[in-house]
């Protein structure tokens, strides 16, 4: 955890130097996105230098509390000794909060990614029904969403659907949901009334700034063709639509929304940039979970991590083994008993993993 806090403060330092730069200045788009990722580091990275001037603080007082010759300032030492300890304790603390959720805890912009999986027809309903989930969701905390691809189907549901959200600790909260979840319900497409399983997955990936990621137009290959609505109907005469294929990944990503063939070429390539982002550091997250003793935020969609059961008004999260009976509330939009359960959680294994000071 110190040698992430360290990095952590380094480039804060690093982008604080940044924003002197007059290349810096020169470019509003890199200015601004400076300006975004210093502040999104600013809450930890000032109060890791902080526990670090404390530190050393300490170091030197207990230097002259048990070795200077003089009384009165060998007491005067011992006095600062304690309240230094006192508040690098309340500092430590704070950071262990504001480390739950990882590196990329303090991000204010992500992109979530629903897809329909087993369950036909009722899991694209299912999966048009966790959109609005976290539609309403984002709604009550002041977040802005963009929708930037969906493929509806006739009934309403949706086969996948992508959109952007911004604003306070959206990664922080959102990431969590990441896995498989599962609904059993009557479906409305069932004449008999029996109770069906199917599965949607959710995946949440970092949006990276530009200064993260480079990305160039010989990095990819740029494809148009007509737009097509569900059962393959066209509903655009022109090529608008936008396919990105990204060469030493192989990532491939489509958008087809926007009647503007620049829109969806925009909206396109905040996707794909965010997939490769992704892939990159998946690799680093696994490292990292090998050295938790859990790995609640692992992001894989093949992890089922929450079932949805409408008979019993019941939601359950696996991974932490809660069970709420209040279904209708959370599909209103109202996550929070259970993203702040999973929060709690973190925050516990992360004071038993880091919590004691050298």
């Amino acid at each position: 955890m110190r040698k992430q806090l360290d990095e952590k403060l380094a480039r804060f330092e690093e982008l604080e130097r940044s924003l002197h730069d007059p290349e810096v200045l020169a470019n509003p788009s890199r200015m601004s996105a400076v300006l975004r990722e210093h502040g999104s580091l600013a809450k930890l990275a000032t109060r890791y230098r902080r526990f670090r001037q404390i530190s050393q603080q300490i170091l030197e007082a207990r230097e002259l509390a048990e070795n200077s010759s003089d009384p009165e300032l060998r007491e005067l030492a011992a006095s600062e000794l304690e309240a230094l300890r006192r508040e690098r304790e309340e500092l430590w603390d704070e950071l262990l909060a504001l480390t739950v959720g990882g590196e990329d805890a303090e991000r204010t912009r992500c992109i979530m990614e629903i897809r329909a999986g087993t369950g036909g027809e009722e899991a694209a309903l299912f999966a048009r029904d966790l959109f609005e989930m976290y539609r309403r969701y984002a709604e009550l905390k002041g977040w802005k969403i963009e929708i930037l691809e969906m493929n509806p189907t006739e009934l309403g549901g949706f086969k996948e659907i992508s959109f952007g959200l911004e604003g306070e600790e959206v990664f922080r909260r959102m990431q969590y949901e990441s896995g498989g979840h599962r609904v059993q319900r009557v479906p409305e497409t069932e004449a008999k009334g029996r109770i069906h399983t199917s599965l949607a997955t959710v995946a949440v990936l970092r949006e990276p700034d530009d200064i993260e990621i480079e990305l160039r137009p010989e990095d990819y290959r740029r494809d148009t063709y007509h737009a097509s609505g569900p059962g393959g109907q066209h509903v655009n005469k022109t090529s608008s639509a936008i396919r990105l294929t990204h060469y030493e990944t192989g990532i491939v990503v489509q958008c087809q929304d926007e009647k503007s063939q620049h829109k969806n070429f925009a909206k396109a390539l905040r996707v794909l940039k965010s997939r490769i982002y992704e892939h990159y550091q998946r690799a680093k997250d696994e490292q990292r979970a090998e050295e938790r003793r859990t790995q609640i935020g692992s992001g894989d969609r093949s992890q089922k991590i929450r079932t949805y059961n409408f008979p019993e008004n019941r939601v359950t999260d696996h991974r932490i083994n809660l069970t709420l009976y209040q279904l209708s509330n959370i599909l209103a939009g109202n996550l929070d008993p259970l993203i702040e359960a999973i929060l709690d959680h973190e925050r516990a294994e992360l004071r038993s993993t880091f919590g004691q000071l050298d």
